[in-house]
């Protein structure tokens, strides 16, 4: 998705990918099979770019200040895209400028978990590693200490919050460049089954006008506060006291802004893209009232590309990207966009098309 809006821009783009059949590389002629956690494979991946940035926050910090020490331009730099890589760093740096977030403490023992179950009000409470966790991995909700005894038995740092009780997640998305500009997208709900994003909701519906600017206000105060360079998701609870908390960050294009290739007036691939090369940003508007991203999950269909004439033929309007990935059950293998005036029309068209491409639709729809 980067590509395409690299393409239309002009520029080239260097791919370090992890396997030769994956996604990007796919897409991207100029590009090397390697190993990110590879210093060596690093230099020779960066050797003759301009700016250096990332699809994933996995890379070693280490490597990224010897990348920077090379003066390479790493865009976010390493000590912004720490905040993204290790929650603990995240959420101590967030409570220190003051940002609303869950209460979170470190714990390493059963009695720990006790005690900040103890002073968050009781169990369950939620139990995170500091590294590592996407997409629902590496998240534990338990119900007492001993429910935690086996998550702690894994010999890794991890985080305790509390289980905050929201009404529905929000995400806001900043892109900032290096000399300070920013474009914020409109805030958006996103909904996740199994700890997963399953559709966008393009703006939040019903969100009040003054926690709508709350959200955006808090995405750019941290976007600036970190010093980020390129696009920022902020994923955010909405709570049913009327608060919003800080849940997790992104330093990269994310699936909560996947719905903007097609719904804004400049999408978030092409913006990180101005924002990391400091051109100057383009309007983050949205081009219709509402726009609805589903995603696209493999299941028991073999080519998805089988469910094109029905997709098509019902909605000449809809909008359709694969990823070109193996089609496995319960796999992120792409998303369907729809937008237009009336918010109901528009969930039942993406939603319809989804699902017909997954194949859980009856022939007779």
């Amino acid at each position: 998705m980067m590509q395409q809006a690299a393409i239309g821009l002009g520029i080239p783009l260097r791919l370090l990918a992890e396997g030769p059949d994956v996604s990007a590389a796919q897409v991207v002629p100029d590009h090397l099979v390697g190993d990110y956690r590879d210093l060596d494979t690093l230099r020779k991946a960066v050797d003759g770019c301009a700016v250096v940035t990332f699809d994933h926050e996995h890379v070693p910090p280490e490597h990224l200040a010897a990348l920077a020490a090379d003066g390479i331009a790493c865009r976010p730099g390493p000590r912004a895209l720490m905040h993204a890589q290790d929650k603990a760093v995240m959420r101590a740096e967030l409570s220190e400028l003051g940002v609303p977030c869950p209460l979170h403490r470190l714990v390493g023992t059963v009695a720990e978990v006790e005690q900040f179950a103890a002073s968050v009000g009781g169990f369950p409470v939620v139990l995170k590693t500091t590294r590592g966790g996407y997409d629902g991995k590496g998240v534990w909700l338990v119900e007492s200490g001993a429910a935690a005894e086996p998550v702690l038995r894994a010999d890794q740092p991890l985080l305790a919050e509390e289980r905050v009780d929201f009404v529905r997640e929000l995400s806001v998305l900043v892109a900032r460049s290096p000399s300070g500009q920013c474009a914020v997208y409109p805030v958006v709900e996103s909904v996740q089954r199994d700890g997963v994003c399953a559709e966008v909701i393009a703006p939040a519906p019903d969100l009040a006008r003054a926690m709508s600017e709350q959200a955006q206000d808090i995405g750019l105060r941290i976007a600036g506060d970190l010093d980020v360079v390129g696009v920022l998701a902020v994923e955010l609870f909405q709570t049913r006291d009327g608060r919003v908390l800080v849940n997790e960050l992104a330093m990269r294009p994310h699936n909560t802004g996947h719905w903007s290739i097609d719904g804004a007036v400049t999408s978030q691939f092409e913006n990180h893209l101005r924002a990391v090369l400091d051109l100057p940003l383009g309007s983050p508007r949205a081009r219709a009232p509402w726009t609805v991203m589903v995603n696209v999950f493999g299941g028991e269909v073999g080519s998805l590309h089988d469910g094109f004439p029905h997709v098509f033929a019902r909605d000449p309007a809809l909008k359709v990207h694969l990823y070109g990935k193996e089609v496995r059950p319960g796999r992120k293998v792409g998303h369907v966009t729809a937008y237009g005036d009336d918010l109901d029309d528009v969930l039942e068209r993406a939603r319809h098309a989804a699902s017909w491409l997954q194949g859980d639709l009856p022939d007779e729809q």
